[in-house]
């Protein structure tokens, strides 16, 4: 039997496995990409923003943060728990969003590391494509660090005009919800 896989949307700091989230959510991303709790609870506010926790069988093992933009979903921070990797949990629910939004992107290291390597090779299993554009990302906090990622686009390529208008969608609103916003 397969178990029972949700997405529970949090709204305040008080939701059922915020502390959990919130702690994955520090620990799974560099500081650079990581915003602050309070630019975080604004962006809650944000109708196009959504702060998913994960939950298999009525326990925490993941968040899933993304933004509804035009014509796709922007898939900002995806992290399962370090001690329920391994089990296809992660691929089971990029496959569930997937499926509801038809087309997704997202943004990864470039694959200088082993760990990037096989993160792009996981999106590639699951049938992202890397575009080729040059897409450098903007800090959340200070010091400002803007970094080159890889933007990644399922189920098909994105065009330069598509990659143009991301980056546009990341600079506002997205960037309205960090250091940028003050």
């Amino acid at each position: 039997m397969e178990n029972i896989l949700e997405f529970k949307s949090f709204r305040s700091p008080s939701d059922a496995g915020w502390e959990e989230a919130w702690k994955l959510y520090e620990e799974s991303f560099p500081r650079k990409e990581i915003r602050s709790l309070a630019d975080h609870l604004r962006a809650l506010e944000d109708p196009r923003f959504t702060a998913d926790g994960i939950w298999l069988d009525g326990e925490f093992v993941g968040l899933f943060y993304y933004w509804h933009a035009p014509g796709y979903a922007y898939a900002e921070h995806f992290a399962i728990l370090p001690t329920m990797r391994g089990v296809n949990i992660g691929s089971r629910v990029l496959a569930e969003f997937c499926q509801r939004f038809g087309r997704v992107v997202l943004e990864i290291d470039p694959p200088e590391t082993e760990i990037a390597q096989r993160r792009q090779r996981f999106y590639e299993r699951m049938g992202f494509i890397a575009n080729d554009y040059l897409y450098i990302h903007p800090s959340f906090q200070r010091p400002c660090e803007p970094h080159q990622l890889i933007l990644m686009s399922y189920p098909e390529p994105m065009t330069e005009a598509e990659c143009h208008a991301l980056e546009q969608f990341v600079r506002n609103p997205v960037l309205r919800y960090s250091c940028h916003g003050e």
